[in-house]
């Protein structure tokens, strides 16, 4: 079992516990490789007309932070129980391993450990992903505005890996290397010439995806429940909401001129991309560590109804993005249908993504609030190890 430590201050951190790499049986080697392809691109022409993508490089610009002192990083976190969550949310709640050991508070504190250290490493990992297609997009992008605001997102994305390091590394002290239908998805984009490419798998798919899943999380710590976990899922998701935003932008003209080979090609890929990140949050690599019954867990895992609500909440920013930049057809509807998400796909972006921002708001006047409280609370304890004024008589 994992013994679990409280996490040293943030200027403290070279005595923090090791980071225990957790061992799934996967060969990672000495990182991941893939090779270059497509064309760098330049353009002399410095006529910025898309007026909609300079907004956005200007909003991109203007909501900059600074993930070392924005995130509380000062408050603990339970490692028995990271996000403050009910036990029913633990996906193989109701299966044989846990009508056997629920009874057993370390089992269950096992449990919302491993849980949520894979969750939060697979975050980590989809920044790293989503940094090197920022970077990407730079480069192979052929027009000024785009290369712009992809410049704002690189930053952006080198931010979230910094904090999701961080939080995996001091909080939770548990590491799961990256899934693998993660991985198949991360060398797919990369390894693909088009420029176009990385746009519809990080922009639409996985950081929709992600979007979706950090909101779940962020409004399930809500209230107080996991204010540090909360206050860094609200402020990441108001960088994600933009570069949902981006990838609409971009793509909505482009696929308007689509051959009909050319559209139904990234069709195909978009439905086997969605297929792949559906199947991952089973979580295997999860039971196979704590050595529970795969095939049990799974089963349960696979009948939750929180587990299939969540799956088919995670493609709220998906389906009305693909709807949006025109490869939504029958075809797709179909493939979606299958995966139980149909109902989300006339979900307003636009609103969706105020709420990330007014949901980002209320964590800063969340911060501000503890922040005060916790003053109050130190100047009291102040005034009470106060000795008492010279001629006044002690009780």
């Amino acid at each position: 079992m994992h013994t679990t430590t409280d996490a040293s201050p943030p200027d403290e951190a070279d005595t923090a516990p090791p980071l225990q790499l957790v061992d799934t049986g996967t060969d990672l080697g000495s990182g991941f490789h893939v090779p270059a392809s497509g064309d760098a691109r330049m353009t002399w022409e410095y006529d910025l007309s898309d007026q909609r993508l300079m907004t956005l490089y200007q909003r991109g610009k203007d909501r900059q932070w600074d993930a070392a002192t924005r995130i509380p990083w000062e408050l603990d976190v339970d490692r028995d129980n990271p996000l403050g969550q009910p036990e029913e949310l633990i996906p193989i709640h109701g299966s044989r391993a846990w009508e056997r050991f629920g009874h057993d508070r370390r089992f269950v504190a096992q449990l919302f450990l491993h849980t949520t250290a894979w969750q939060f490493s697979q975050f980590l990992h989809g920044e790293q992903g989503a940094l090197v297609c920022a970077a990407r997009i730079v480069e192979t992008v052929p027009d000024l505005e785009s290369k712009f605001y992809a410049s704002t997102q690189v930053i952006d994305e080198a931010r979230h890996l910094e904090a999701y390091g961080r939080f995996v590394r001091e909080k939770l002290g548990l590491l799961y290397p990256v899934n693998d239908a993660l991985r198949t998805l991360l060398e797919q984009i990369l390894a693909d010439s088009r420029w176009d490419l990385p746009f519809l798998g990080m922009q639409v798919l996985i950081e929709g995806l992600g979007l979706a899943s950090f909101g779940l999380l962020r409004d399930t710590t809500a209230n107080g429940v996991a204010p540090l976990p909360h206050a860094l899922l609200a402020y990441v998701m108001q960088d994600e909401a933009r570069h949902v935003a981006f990838g609409r932008l971009a793509l909505r003209q482009l696929y308007s001129e689509l051959s009909d080979t050319e559209r139904r090609d990234r069709q195909e890929f978009i439905i086997e991309g969605s297929r792949l990140l559906f199947r991952r949050f089973r979580g295997d690599e999860i039971w196979q560590v704590l050595g529970l019954d795969h095939a049990d867990c799974v089963e349960t895992v696979e009948k939750s109804p929180s587990m299939r609500a969540f799956r088919s909440l995670l493609f709220t920013r998906v389906v009305p993005t693909l709807r949006d930049i025109g490869l939504w057809d029958e075809r797709v509807a179909s493939a979606y249908e299958k995966l139980g998400v149909m109902r989300y796909a006339k979900h307003d972006l636009d609103t969706l993504m105020a709420g990330d921002e007014d949901a980002a708001l209320a964590a800063d006047r969340e911060q501000r609030e503890l922040a005060l409280r916790r003053a109050q609370v130190h100047e009291t304890m102040v005034v009470g190890a106060a000795p008492p004024a010279e001629g006044t008589a002690s009780a």
